[in-house]
């Protein structure tokens, strides 16, 4: 394990976000998520590599823990990390805090990476990533 922090992108809670109780609503953490994953896939030189093999990341299964509300006008940064083991699938995990450090969410996916010609997850996505030209040691701290 790297002492290297995690992956960080800032993002403004919008009022257009949020729910009758004047609090982000709770699919958007979902997609503020998403957002931390491709900028992060996006600087470790990811998207266009990816394309050109005909790999894409695909999200399997995700799940949030909620810990404190977040309102309009907050500003929050969301971190992104990856995880890889054995197998098909792997990790990226992301925690949302405000900017005086209050964690509000912590969020768990599970990815894979597919070939879109066979429609299948290959195995071993950290060196498929790898062959595609994205660092691995820039979407994980424990590379």
């Amino acid at each position: 394990m790297t002492d290297r922090e995690a992956f960080r992108t800032r993002v403004k809670v919008r009022h257009y976000e949020l729910d009758t109780l004047g609090h982000l609503n709770h699919a958007v953490y979902h997609s503020y998520g998403e957002i931390s994953r491709l900028e992060l896939m996006e600087f470790a030189g990811g998207i266009e590599g990816m394309r050109q093999v005909n790999l894409a990341a695909v999200l399997l299964e995700s799940h949030i823990s909620f810990r404190r509300e977040l309102r309009a006008g907050d500003v929050v940064d969301i971190t992104c990390d990856a995880k890889f083991g054995s197998g098909k699938t792997f990790q990226m995990n992301s925690n949302i805090y405000k900017l005086d450090g209050t964690l509000s969410a912590e969020i768990t996916c599970t990815l894979g990476l597919m070939d879109l010609d066979k429609r299948k997850l290959v195995e071993d996505p950290r060196g498929r990533f790898a062959l595609a030209g994205v660092d691995p040691s820039v979407l994980s701290t424990a590379e």
